[in-house]
């Protein structure tokens, strides 16, 4: 796996959780015009809050875990291409520009404000859930 596979792999993740958040989202909008009272809706709400919330924490689980391994494959490609007998040439990171913005730290960083970006919008499904009560 190099960076451009685990980048692929991010933007995988989070147009899943980003499909699955639209989805309990209409799930939300079709219990509250089905809900016999307020109350009833209210605790339908609560439940599929919960449910979302888990799956938005297991989302940003899987986010940094693939972030993780993004940055150890750069350590990697790093160690690899300053060692005096390689035995390949390095490919991902130490070798390419990213496109968000340059390689090393600033590439980091501004990949990293993607991905904030990615929970922020999740952030907002989840809260849009619960506003229809």
């Amino acid at each position: 796996m190099d960076y451009q596979q685990a980048e692929n792999q991010l933007a995988v993740v989070q147009q899943q959780n980003q499909a699955t958040m639209q989805k309990l989202q209409a799930l939300a909008q079709k219990l509250a015009a089905a809900a016999p009272d307020p109350t009833t809706g209210r605790e339908w709400a609560m439940d599929l809050r919960e449910v979302a919330m888990a799956i938005q924490g297991q989302a940003q689980n899987t986010t940094l875990l693939i972030q993780q391994m993004a940055q150890y494959i750069q350590q990697l490609e790093g160690a690899l291409a300053t060692h005096p007998n390689a035995p390949m040439q390095p490919t991902g990171w130490a070798n390419q520009q990213s496109q968000a913005g340059g390689g090393g730290f600033l590439g980091s960083l501004v990949g990293g404000l993607g991905m904030g970006a990615g929970f922020a919008a999740a952030d907002n499904i989840v809260n849009d859930l619960f506003d229809l009560f």
